[in-house]
């Protein structure tokens, strides 16, 4: 009985053998020896988010200009977050690709004033480069109006966004993107509201739908700025959205609008935009956004 069942096992295995090679099977492991010898590499794909891209360009607002950070009325790209080359920033670009290459692998393609509806234009502008990450900020204009009824739609942002993405894939499918976040104007408001000479200059038109009758704390003016801070947080939730939509596009995580920026941050002479400090702070979140392992969720 033994013997017989050892010789049906026997036949078995010499069955199975048989239709396996018949059939072509491979039933080599990842590590195992191939038939010739050799051992077969399980292939791993490339990671798609490259954490060291050698060139940028940015697109956005008066911020990414460096707008009222060296002198009044006047934008500064050289302490741009984004692209600058001040060493009291370190940008975005000189961090991630060093103080000397920064100069000539970056570049800044923001306007002074740029509302969302820009930006198509600014990313056509942009992948003439061929850059390997593009810089966004850009939505605090369009909530910056002259009164909260002025202000972009929720629906007008995000076709705009979501055209401007296009517009780059388009063109480089493989660039990758960092969008920063919206920052908290109503914050910037409690900052700002504390000096004299800001409420002064903000009387010449900056942001009057948050910054407008800084000292007026009635139930009607808390209602205006409450709804500006809304729609700015709605503007972020579309930049959220829009940009897990794309696998090479990276959200702050809201770290922008969460920044409690102070008055050492401000610009001296608005009080509103980033100081050359303020620069740094930005250019120093892109940085983690960017380098990290995960993107933020």
């Amino acid at each position: 009985m033994r013997y017989r069942r050892r010789r049906s096992r026997a036949v078995l295995a010499v069955v199975l053998a048989a239709v396996l090679g018949a059939a072509g099977c491979d039933v080599v492991g990842g590590d195992s020896p191939a038939p010739d010898g050799t051992r077969a590499k399980a292939s791993r794909p490339a990671p798609v988010w490259d954490r060291s891209p050698s060139s940028i360009a940015a697109v956005g607002d008066s911020i990414t200009r460096g707008f009222d950070a060296c002198m009044v009325l006047s934008d500064c790209p050289e302490v741009s977050w984004a692209t600058g080359t001040s060493k009291q920033v370190d940008s975005l670009a000189v961090r991630l690709l060093g103080r000397s290459k920064a100069a000539g692998r970056s570049w800044n393609y923001a306007v002074t004033g740029a509302r969302m509806a820009d930006l198509p234009g600014q990313m056509t502008q942009a992948v003439t480069r061929k850059p390997q990450l593009v810089t966004v900020m850009a939505g605090a204009n369009d909530a910056c109006r002259a009164t909260p009824s002025a202000m972009t739609s929720v629906t007008a942002f995000r076709a705009s966004f979501e055209e401007a993405m296009s517009t780059l894939r388009e063109s480089l499918p493989k660039t990758q993107v960092y969008v920063a976040s919206v920052p908290n104007l109503k914050r910037l408001w409690s900052e700002g509201r504390t000096n004299p000479l800001g409420k002064q200059v903000w009387k010449l038109g900056i942001c009057p739908s948050m910054l407008g009758d800084a000292d007026d704390l009635t139930s009607t003016a808390t209602l205006r700025r409450d709804t500006v801070q809304q729609r700015v947080e709605a503007y972020n939730k579309v930049l959220e959205e829009v940009c897990a939509k794309d696998r090479r596009c990276r959200f702050d995580g809201n770290a922008v609008f969460d920044y409690r920026f102070g008055t050492g941050q401000l610009s001296r002479w608005d009080w509103f935009h980033p100081s050359t400090d303020g620069q740094s702070r930005l250019a120093a979140i892109a940085y983690r956004t960017v380098t990290a392992k995960e993107p933020v969720t």
